[in-house]
């Protein structure tokens, strides 16, 4: 029997990187695609485990879930990071440092 790859193997492998090179997006868009490659790799493990001998690509689904993992974790840190600044500085003074850090930089 010819062995076939793994159905959205390189996708999970995409969105496990892009949910890390993203987390700095606020935190959603790197925890919404650590979630979804989190989700879609579990559906290919059980895939997998009914019959291994038949797919390949298990690997990238392996390094994809540990990637979207560390994804979600630094998302998660990042967005409590925000909401913690929000919180306590207000909008205002985020932009009064973002100002203060763009002078510095200009001299």
């Amino acid at each position: 029997m010819e062995q076939q790859k793994l159905p959205n193997s390189t996708l999970i492998l995409v969105f496990g990187i892009l949910s890390i090179v993203c987390c700095c997006c606020y935190g959603i868009i790197g925890l919404i695609l650590g979630i979804i490659a989190i989700v879609l790799a579990n559906k290919a493990t059980k895939v997998y485990a009914e019959n291994p001998e038949a797919y390949t690509g298990y690997s990238n689904v392996k390094t994809g879930k540990i990637l979207a993992i560390i994804g979600v974790i630094l998302s998660a840190i990042y967005m409590i990071y925000v909401i913690y600044m929000f919180a306590t500085i207000g909008y205002s003074g985020i932009m009064e440092q973002y100002q203060e850090a763009l002078e510095q930089m200009g001299q």
